[in-house]
C-alpha cells in the first residue's frame, strides 16, 4: 500500500498536499457549524454529538489534573537528586558533550545574557558544554551582541560561538532555518575540527528566554548515558511560563497557566509525548537526519518526525522531569503584550500546516510500526483539529440548536440538552480548582508578589470563555483557514522583555 500512496503523491505533488490542507480546514468549519447544519438536518445526533464532546472534555480537565499532578510530584523528587553524582559515576561520563543551539532575532541582549547565564550555572562541568549563538544576518545589532556575550562567556563554557544565518533562496524565515544553519556550523567547527566526539554528544533546540534547571544538563548527561538506544531518542523537560508570569495581562496569565500544566502533564503520557519548544536529541541523529529543515515555520514537531520516519519508527521521547522556565508573551503595553499572545498562538497553531506532511509519511513510508505511528499520528491531528473547535463546541453549541430549530428544543433530549452540557462542563471546576492548587504549589515562590495578588488570581478565570475565543480560538481558526485558502503565515517574532 505504500506504494500506491507513494505513486499518487510524486505525480500530483502539489495537488496531493493541498487536498490535505483544504479538507483539514473544512474538517474545521464543518465541526464548528455542527450545531447549525445539524440542528436542521440531523438534530437528534448533533445533540448527542454535543454531550458526548462535554463528557469527553470532562475526561481531558480531569485526566490533566492527574497527570499534572502525579508529574509535579516526579518533578519535585527529581530536584532533590544529585544528578551529576548519578552521572560521574557512569562510564564514558567525561566524554559527554552538550551543544546548545539558541536561535534568535531581535531579542534584547539582556535577555540572551540571563539565558546563557542560567547555562553557565548548571551543576555539570560547563567545559562540557558548547554553546551557539544563531544569529540573523539580517539583523543591525546581530554581530555587536553575539560578541559582546562570546567575550563575557568565552571563559565559562568549552565554546561559544555565533552563525550568522544568511537569507537564503528557497528557505522560509525562521526559527528552524536558523538553526540548520547553526547546526552545521556547530559540526563543522566542533566535529570536524576534532573538538568533540558526535556519538557522545547531544544537541539542544534552546528559546532564547529558556531558562534550564540548575541540574538539567546532569539529569540529560545521565539519561543519555544510561540508554544504550540514545541515538534513537529525544528529551523533553516540562516548560513553563514561570519567567514573568505576574507582570503579563490576566488573559495572557490564563492561557499560560493551563500551557505550562499541559507540559507538565505531558510528560507522563507516552506516545502522546513530542518534542516542543526546547529539547535535546543526539547530535549524531540530527546530523544522519540532515539537520533541522528550512521550508517550516515551527520546528519541534517535524523534526520529531522526520527523525521518526527515517529510523523506522524507533524513535521515542524521554521526560526529563525537571522544569524549563520561559517567557510568556509580554510587550510594552497591556495592548500590545495581548497582541503578541494573539501573534505567538498564531504561530503554534501554524503548526498545523505539517499535517499533510505527516499523513504524506503515514501513508508512504514503509518498515514503521502501523500502530506506533498511528496513534502518534491520530494524537497529534486530534490536537490541531479540534485546536479552534473546542471553544465553539464546549461554549455555546448546546444553546444554538434550540435557537436554530425551535421544535426540536421542545423535545426531551431537546429540552434538557443545554441543561446537561451546563452540568457536566460545570463539573469541571472541580478540576480547575485542584489545577490552581497544583500550579500553586509548583510555581516558584516570588516574594515581590503579595499574597493578596495570589489570591485573587483565580479569579481571574472568570475570562475563561473570553480568553479562551481571542487567544486560542480564533488565533487557531484563522490558521486552518489560511491554510485552507493557501496563503501561508508570516513568520512573527514574539518580542520577549
Amino acid at each position: 500500500m505504500t506504494g500506491f500512496f507513494q505513486k499518487i503523491f510524486d505525480r500530483y505533488p502539489i495537488r496531493s498536499i493541498r487536498t490535505i490542507e483544504i479538507l483539514s480546514g473544512l474538517t474545521v468549519w464543518v465541526l464548528i457549524l455542527s450545531p447549525i447544519w445539524g440542528s436542521l438536518f440531523a438534530p437528534y445526533i448533533i445533540a448527542y454529538f454535543i454531550v458526548f464532546f462535554d463528557v469527553y472534555w470532562f475526561y481531558k480537565s480531569f485526566s490533566l489534573t492527574i497527570t499534572a499532578y502525579i508529574a509535579s510530584k516526579k518533578i519535585r523528587e527529581a530536584e532533590k537528586e544529585d544528578w551529576l553524582k548519578k552521572a560521574r559515576q557512569l562510564e564514558n561520563f567525561d566524554k559527554v558533550s552538550h551543544i546548545i543551539v539558541i536561535p534568535n532575532y531581535t531579542e534584547s541582549v539582556a535577555k540572551l545574557e540571563i539565558t546563557i547565564k542560567a547555562i553557565a550555572d548548571q551543576t555539570l562541568p560547563t567545559k562540557q558544554i558548547y554553546i551557539v549563538l544563531g544569529m540573523e544576518e539580517r539583523e543591525k545589532e546581530a554581530k555587536e551582541k553575539a560578541e559582546y556575550l562570546i567575550k563575557k562567556f568565552k571563559k565559562n563554557f568549552g565554546d561559544i560561538f555565533a552563525a550568522y544565518h544568511p537569507d537564503i533562496p528557497g528557505e522560509v524565515k525562521g526559527k528552524s532555518s536558523n538553526e540548520a544553519f547553526a547546526g552545521k556550523e556547530a559540526y563543522r567547527r566542533l566535529v570536524e575540527g576534532g573538538i568533540i566526539d558526535i556519538n557522545y554528544t547531544t544537541v539542544s533546540s534552546v528559546d532564547a528566554d529558556s531558562i534550564f534547571d540548575r541540574q538539567y544538563f546532569a539529569y540529560l548527561t545521565h539519561s543519555f548515558l544510561i540508554h544504550p538506544n540514545r541515538h534513537n531518542l529525544f528529551w523533553q523537560s516540562a516548560t513553563v511560563y514561570y519567567n514573568n508570569i505576574w507582570k503579563v495581562p490576566a488573559p495572557t496569565r490564563i492561557v499560560s497557566f493551563f500551557g505550562s500544566l499541559w507540559r507538565t502533564g505531558v510528560l507522563l503520557q507516552g506516545n502522546r509525548l513530542i518534542t516542543n519548544s526546547t529539547y535535546t536529541l543526539s547530535f549524531l541523529t540530527l546530523k544522519n537526519i540532515g539537520f533541522w529543515d528550512v521550508d517550516v515555520i515551527p520546528e519541534d514537531y517535524r523534526i520529531f518526525f522526520k527523525a521518526f520516519y527515517a529510523l523506522k519508527g524507533d524513535v521515542s521521547v524521554v521526560p526529563i522531569f525537571l522544569r524549563t522556565s520561559m517567557d510568556a508573551a509580554l510587550s510594552s503595553s497591556y495592548i500590545k503584550s495581548l497582541k503578541n499572545k494573539y501573534q505567538q498562538e498564531r504561530r503554534w497553531s501554524w503548526g498545523a500546516s505539517d499535517n499533510p506532511l505527516f499523513i504524506k509519511w503515514w501513508l508512504t513510508v514503509p518498515g514503521v510500526p502501523f500502530f506506533k505511528k498511528t496513534i502518534i499520528l491520530y494524537n497529534v491531528l486530534l490536537d490541531h483539529l479540534l485546536w479552534p473547535v473546542n471553544w465553539f463546541i464546549v461554549t455555546i453549541a448546546a444553546n444554538i440548536i434550540p435557537l436554530v430549530n425551535p421544535v426540536f428544543s421542545r423535545t426531551a433530549i431537546g429540552y434538557n440538552l443545554p441543561r446537561l452540557a451546563g452540568f457536566i462542563l460545570t463539573s469541571c471546576l472541580f478540576s480547575l480548582l485542584a489545577m490552581i492548587i497544583i500550579d500553586y504549589k509548583i510555581r516558584p515562590k516570588n516574594s515581590s508578589v503579595s499574597i493578596k495578588r495570589q489570591f485573587i488570581f483565580p479569579l481571574e478565570f472568570v475570562l475563561l470563555p473570553i480568553v479562551g475565543f481571542f487567544l486560542t480560538a480564533l488565533p487557531a481558526l484563522i490558521s486552518h483557514t489560511q491554510l485552507m485558502l493557501g496563503k501561508r503565515l508570516e513568520y512573527k517574532v514574539t518580542e520577549k522583555l
